[in-house]
């Protein structure tokens, strides 16, 4: 499955615009959502290839929306990808849960744009 469609929700408007902005030029349909609220209702009612979640958000955590759209008995959103981005220092058992729900797990002090790009080609030719 090539992967052509993305959201982000993300809060933090410098990562964000640096994300849609690299995202776009490389030819993605890029969605961008600044709190869990949006976040969770936009993976909800549009299909996407691929969702780039931050953890630290207003409204909803990235962890709470994971669990509502992963957690339960289904997968709301069986098309698509989850990369979960964070800087946040997480317990052990909080990130596992999170990888457990999410196909990807970043820091995002250590991610720039081109290798982001890297790793949703890599996640694109594996699927």
């Amino acid at each position: 499955m090539a992967i052509k469609r993305i959201l982000i929700v993300e809060d933090d408007r410098f990562i964000g615009e640096m994300y849609v902005r690299s995202l776009k030029k490389a030819g993605y349909d890029v969605d961008w959502m600044v709190d869990g609220n949006d976040g969770l209702i936009a993976a909800r009612n549009k299909p996407y290839d691929l969702m780039l979640l931050d953890v630290m958000l207003p409204e909803r955590r990235g962890g709470e929306i994971l669990q509502i759209l992963r957690g339960g008995a289904q997968d709301l959103i069986p098309g698509t990808k989850v990369i979960v981005l964070t800087n946040f220092d997480q317990t052990e058992d909080a990130r596992q849960s999170m990888e457990e729900h999410a196909d990807g797990y970043l820091i995002k002090a250590e991610i720039t744009p081109k290798k982001l790009l890297a790793v949703i080609e890599k996640m694109s030719q594996a699927s």
